[in-house]
């Protein structure tokens, strides 16, 4: 069967987002948009004050009532179970009792008739607490023996006798920071109560199954019971995979037993205190080399913050193993994670998922080894670059190593070399200003680790009047995957894409969905809507040549029908399908292949990929205030055969941003009670437009292709482009590093705060 591709909106082309318009006109639905029924009520949670301790008073009688209160919910009121922990280690309670183990964790709801009076209710508790000792940070927890939340993994290949006989050795530690998701919008659920059981929640969630599995279990009612509906996300970043739960129950819980809506929104600062964010990490780490540069043997211990309870910081911590080497080779490694148990909210997944806080460092390793040499960070990087056929601290053989080509192409588009030179000489001059550049590169593995998660279905229907609508199981979150699948298949059936009209995501259409991150969305739910297509395309090819009795090899589908030498419009194609009886709607499944993982030998192929990038940058910073600015950076990054350029470009250029944030000025603080200060815009700092280069180049390796079979040979977009900034970190670096000639790595830790790079500079004075 022949297909016309030159369709309007066909895949590898640019256009538009298909809700950009309505973005920047305010006429996008999110779940506070949608309309509320007539007696829809508002519930605020009621948080704890401590960070740890046995609840021994809770006098809520005041709560009850205030004005406008209908119900307060406690544990007592759960019906199933008190628990929505994404992983089965039931952990993480709804509402804590009688223990609370971070300050900020829910231990009650409100329910009242506006949202202004369920949160001014809430204060209103009388909680009293047994006071119990609490550790903050992941060193305080292991040195008061907190113990693991999560089983840890150990990562090991070669002989590591490989460290004693290396000609040199360097040991260190890196601390990395977390970072709030910063999400523009909040966590929110709107939970509607149906006949008998049914429940229907309308949230902002990446994984609307687990929701729906959350309600059920704590509603104690069978999923079938439960409809949970997204039609897009004002962002998620990883912090709407699992946070979301605890509002979405609530809503749930609150509207069945009320047996009216129930919307839950909570303000930006409690957001910040009730959701967890990216771990932070402390890292030890040591490393045998020889005079060339070359590594012989990494051996490290990654400590990570997780919080009260797992949630996905298993998983997480194993990922920052799994990306420890970046896109270096170690002929002997040994990795370690420590997931600590902490008296803070349960951190969760976040853009990356551990792969940054383990290339960062990797890139620590090679700038180590370059100062201790004298010799550019660049010419280390090059000379310990992963070789085809070499084989990954988790036995995975990489065999489609690009990054040298991508190095040669953006040395000579940045002028590295030559601006090297230049920043060296500047620095030799003296004065306030101090420079520095970095080129660094970036290997990501694609695939979720969680290896039955690698799943997508799509449902496509075609109506009698020849329009489309898709839907599968994947959330728009902004990020343009619904265009990206719509796409797909517009291309696929040969039809312009204004055919298609893209629904909400919704458990009643595309059952047991895996959430919407591990930069899988497009890969696993455009190869699943791909598969439904092709089925339409065999029956309607079938009809049209049994109709005519001719060959299906005749059949052309697409917005014009060809049939032989017979045209047809392909709404009245669709038409005489319908009258025939031919099934127009298909559900697509797809599941990534090749990929196994053995957590328990560390060993597998849990990645289906490697997406590569690379990126430079030079800053200059202000050596009296520690403040700087980046003054340019380049980017050149893999995404295979893209999809849709634009989209891709604009995911590359977001990533990039949000990562220097990480690296540089968002920095989270609790104080010594446990209470978390950096909750708001007031005291979180994110980057602000005028932080962004002030030369910025980005470009797509359009030659690559993808060498394995993934959609229209396209690569993930997601998340690898976010630790290309690593290059601004290191950068900031040699501009402190011109202090003490270079002599030595300053190693700032992260994020390189203005205050952190002065009190560098000033260590090194």
């Amino acid at each position: 069967m022949k297909q016309d591709v030159f369709v309007k909106g066909a895949a590898h082309t640019s256009i538009i987002h298909d809700s950009a318009v309505k973005h920047v006109t305010g006429q996008a639905d999110y779940t506070d948009d949608l309309m509320m029924p007539e007696g829809t009520l508002h519930g605020y949670l009621g948080l704890s004050s401590v960070a740890h301790g046995r609840i021994t008073t809770m006098d809520l009688d005041a709560v009850r009532k205030a004005p406008g209160v209908h119900l307060v919910l406690t544990a007592e009121d759960i019906p199933g179970v008190n628990d929505i922990s994404p992983n089965g280690l039931h952990d993480d309670p709804v509402f804590a009792t009688p223990e609370v183990q971070f300050l900020g964790q829910p231990i009650f709801a409100v329910i009242a008739e506006t949202r202004d009076q369920a949160r001014r209710a809430c204060q209103l508790a009388r909680v009293e607490y047994d006071e119990l000792p609490f550790s903050l940070d992941a060193i305080a927890a292991r040195d008061a023996g907190m113990g693991y939340v999560t089983k840890p993994l150990k990562l090991a290949r070669g002989d590591m006798a490989e460290m004693e006989s290396a000609p040199k050795k360097l040991q260190g530690r890196l601390t990395v920071g977390g970072q709030e998701h910063f999400y523009l919008e909040s966590q929110i659920a709107f939970a509607i109560p149906g006949e008998d059981d049914e429940v229907i929640v309308n949230t902002s969630t990446q994984h609307p199954s687990e929701v729906q599995h959350m309600v059920a279990h704590v509603l104690d009612i069978p999923s079938n019971a439960v409809v949970v509906q997204v039609r897009r996300m004002g962002g998620g970043f990883g912090g709407k995979e699992s946070q979301m739960n605890v509002f979405c129950v609530t809503a749930a819980l609150a509207a069945k037993k009320l047996k009216r809506p129930v919307k839950v929104r909570p303000d930006r600062d409690d957001d910040f205190q009730i959701t967890g964010k990216r771990h932070d990490f402390v890292i030890d780490y040591s490393c045998g080399y020889d005079e060339t540069g070359k590594i012989h043997a990494v051996d490290a211990d990654f400590y990570a913050r997780c919080g009260f309870s797992a949630d996905l910081s298993g998983p997480v911590t194993d990922r920052a193993l799994f990306h420890a080497d970046n896109a270096y080779y170690y002929p002997a490694v040994e990795l370690r994670s420590h997931p600590m148990k902490t008296n803070t909210v349960s951190n969760t997944a976040f853009r990356g998922f551990g792969g940054p806080q383990g290339v960062i460092m990797a890139e620590r390793i090679v700038e180590d080894i370059a100062y201790a040499l004298r010799r550019d960070p660049l010419e280390i990087r090059k000379r310990n670059l992963y070789e085809n056929g070499q084989l990954t601290p988790y036995h995975q053989e990489v065999e489609d190593q690009i990054l040298p080509r991508l190095f040669e192409e953006l040395e000579a588009s940045s002028d590295y070399h030559a601006r090297r030179q230049a920043v060296l000489d500047f620095n030799a001059r003296g004065g306030t200003i101090r420079k520095g550049i970095a080129l660094t590169p970036v290997k990501f593995g694609i695939s979720f680790t969680a290896t039955w998660y690698n799943q997508a279905g799509a449902l496509i229907h075609i109506y009698s009047d020849g329009s489309i609508h898709l839907n599968h199981g994947g959330t728009e979150m902004g990020q343009g995957l619904n265009t990206k699948v719509a796409q797909v298949v517009a291309e696929a059936l040969g039809v312009d894409i204004g055919r298609i009209r893209i629904t909400k995501t919704t458990t009643e259409k595309v059952p047991n969905t895996s959430a919407t991150a591990a930069s899988s969305g497009s890969d696993l739910n455009g190869m699943a809507a791909l598969n439904a297509c092709e089925q339409l395309l065999a029956r309607l090819a079938t009809f049209a040549a049994e109709t005519r009795g001719i060959a299906p090899e005749q059949v052309s589908i697409g917005e014009t029908v060809r049939i032989g030498d017979e045209n047809l419009p392909f709404a009245d194609f669709i038409r005489s399908a319908y009258l025939a009886r031919v099934q127009l709607s298909a559900a697509g499944f797809y599941k990534t292949p090749k990929i196994h993982w053995n957590r328990d030998t560390g060993r597998g192929r849990p990645f289906y990929y490697y997406a590569y990038g690379a990126a430079c940058a030079e800053v200059s910073v202000d050596t009296l205030t520690g403040e700087y600015v980046v003054e340019r950076a380049d980017v050149l990054h893999d995404v295979g055969r893209s999809l849709n350029p634009a989209l891709d470009k604009g995911q590359v250029e977001g990533a990039f941003i949000q990562g220097m944030g990480w690296l540089t000025s968002e920095e989270l603080w609790w104080d010594a009670k446990g209470r978390l200060r950096t909750h708001a815009p007031s005291t979180y700092k994110i980057p602000l437009a005028s932080d962004r280069p002030k030369i910025f180049n980005v470009a797509l390796a359009d030659w690559s292709v993808n060498r394995e079979n993934t959609i229209k040979r396209s690569k993930a977009v997601g998340e690898p482009p976010f630790m290309l900034p690593i290059c601004v970190f290191q950068a900031l670096n040699m501009a402190v590093a011109s202090f003490n000639d270079y002599r030595e790595n300053p190693r700032i830790d992260a994020p390189a705060t203005p205050e952190r790079v002065l009190m560098a500079i000033e260590n090194l004075r």
